[in-house]
């Protein structure tokens, strides 16, 4: 297969109640990417979106035809991906196969989602779809609920006192408000404390407000091309090195193995063996931390550190630049915001600009990183992995 390339890349502010429509959000960053990419959109040979509420959020399905054609990509093979919050890493995972194949020459690829139309009530509910709705649901099984079992089981199975643990769960949060601070996009610029974290509102104990990200409206975009294409357009490409995908069943049926989550040791493995790499050579990590103990699993599912002791790594200062593994220095989840089908394009572009250097005006830049890895999780176990390098 080909070795196949990021060129150009394009992202929106993350926010509340967005004025603008999924189409609109999705078609300025896309023409952003286009542009970076030295290209224009009759060069875009299809388009993958990542999108999952459109038609609950403003009465919208057909959102990536309708914004191909707007942007001038007339006719395009255009698909929507829905895996839940993993939807935009699905589409980009596609599109990377698609032009390592040889099919195409040049996709584009983008996510978008206006959450915060919906409201908090009607957003927890068409959210709490992507578990089971058989089981799960009726008996009050939201995500909040979700990520406070697996946050007991945590407890319980490393021997942590749950004190402790949310403890460790609130330096999560404390972290990447500090660095969302340098993000223009993110949708939060506001610093906590370990102690705002544990005085915030009771959500689904011991899940608290400042342990769960908000909901968000936005947009991302990522022209990906071949590595031919790649060399005459970009001068600084980054290139797909390994990619992954796993799924898991209902909470029920991963009983045995929770709170770790095997989808996502199947699909960073696959990522890190097509890669040649390990998670020793990787330089910073965009990981899915739709709260705070989400975060501190999938650190350990994807070889960072032990099982049950990556809260202390956070405490420790061991996740920041300068760090063992610098991990979502865009802010994250939490407070960079979590436009469900645009997070994993918005993690693909954080880390495509972290490799080629372009943080540094920022104050957030990894210095010398040349290997990253984005890891998604969708709903009840949609596992997406995606390792970018600059070599």
């Amino acid at each position: 297969m080909r070795r196949v390339a990021v060129i150009g890349t394009g992202h929106s502010k993350f926010c509340f109640n967005s004025p603008k429509t999924q189409v609109e959000l999705l078609s300025e960053v896309a023409i952003d990417a286009i542009n970076e990419a030295n290209i224009a959109p009759k060069d875009v040979q299809a388009v993958n979106v990542g999108n999952v509420l459109g038609d609950f959020e403003e009465g919208q399905g057909m959102v990536q035809s309708f914004f191909a054609n707007d942007i001038g990509c007339f006719n395009v093979a255009a698909s929507r991906f829905e895996g839940a919050c993993a939807s935009g890493s699905m589409a980009v995972r596609d599109a990377v196969m698609w032009v390592a194949s040889g099919y195409y020459d040049i996709m584009l690829v983008g996510g978008v989602e206006k959450a915060t139309a919906m409201g908090t009530g009607l957003a927890t509910r068409t959210f709490a779809m992507f578990g089971d709705s058989r089981y799960e649901f009726p008996a009050g099984f939201t995500f909040p609920a979700v990520f406070a079992l697996l946050a007991h089981l945590y407890s319980s199975k490393y021997g942590i006192p749950l004190a402790t643990l949310k403890e460790q769960m609130a330096a999560v949060s404390v972290q990447s408000h500090e660095y969302a601070m340098n993000n223009p996009n993110a949708q939060i610029h506001k610093e906590i404390t370990v102690q705002d974290a544990l005085k915030s509102f009771m959500v689904s104990s011991p899940i608290q407000l400042q342990d769960a990200c908000p909901f968000t409206d936005g947009a991302a975009a990522v022209v990906i091309a071949s590595e031919e294409v790649a060399k005459k357009l970009s001068k600084k490409p980054v290139y797909f090195a390994g990619i992954g995908q796993a799924s898991s069943g209902k909470l029920s049926s991963q009983s045995k193995y929770l709170p770790r989550i095997y989808a996502r040791e199947l699909a960073s493995q696959q990522s890190y063996k097509m890669a040649g790499l390990t998670p020793k050579d990787m330089d910073l990590c965009e990981l899915h931390d739709c709260f705070s103990i989400a975060a501190m699993i999938a650190a350990e599912g994807l070889g960072f550190f032990e099982y049950g002791k990556s809260g202390e790594a956070w405490q420790n200062g061991e996740t920041r630049i300068g760090g063992k593994i610098p991990i979502n220095i865009s802010g994250g989840l939490k407070a960079k915001g979590h436009p469900i089908g645009a997070t994993g394009v918005s993690q693909v572009y954080e880390v495509t600009r972290q490799l080629r250097g372009d943080m540094v005006d920022q104050g957030r830049q990894v210095e010398g990183a040349k290997n990253g890895i984005i890891d998604t999780l969708g709903g009840d176990g949609v596992l997406v992995s995606m390792i970018l390098t600059n070599q």
